[in-house]
């Protein structure tokens, strides 16, 4: 086990990161502003929605698979039911960070998921969002992690793969 910020740093220590459910209609989806962040933070990141061809005015991909060169961590932004397959897209493709977005209710979480993920030598963050940390971080994001922490909403630890 490490700590969330430990598993934060990890996880954006990677580079080629792609965004499960990034939507043609950026101003409601969560997974649209983790994309947009990353993108002007200077990582390589890929929108991945099989409804769409374009999204935030960049191809987007169908699946992980069809993302030439292939990434090195998934944020998942869709519905805990996508989660499971997503997870396991990645064991099959050999990406090895995961991380589930939720801020409010169940976000993206799936406890299957994540423990089909962590017995295939996945580390999966359950929870909170890249935005609250490291290079990402703002203050809106930073007051968010402070206060969902102590509710429990954020975890605290993150088991290691």
């Amino acid at each position: 086990m490490i700590t969330i910020k430990q598993a934060a740093a990890e996880f954006l220590a990677k580079k080629r990161i792609a965004v499960t459910g990034v939507s043609r209609e950026p101003q409601t989806h969560a997974a649209n502003a983790v994309y947009r962040r990353l993108r002007d933070r200077g990582y390589e990141v890929f929108a991945v929605n099989p409804n769409a061809d374009e999204v935030e005015g960049d191809r987007c991909h169908p699946d992980l698979k069809s993302i030439p060169g292939g990434v090195e961590a998934v944020v998942i932004g869709t519905r805990p039911e996508a989660a499971e397959d997503t997870v396991r897209e990645c064991v099959a493709l050999g990406i090895r960070q995961v991380w589930m977005h939720r801020l409010y209710g169940s976000g993206s979480v799936s406890e299957k998921a994540a423990a089909f993920g962590r017995e295939h030598g996945i580390t999966v963050i359950e929870g909170g969002c890249p935005l609250m940390f490291g290079p990402t971080a703002d203050t809106g994001h930073k007051v968010m992690r402070m206060a969902l922490t102590p509710a429990g909403r954020l975890p605290r630890r993150v088991e290691v793969a």
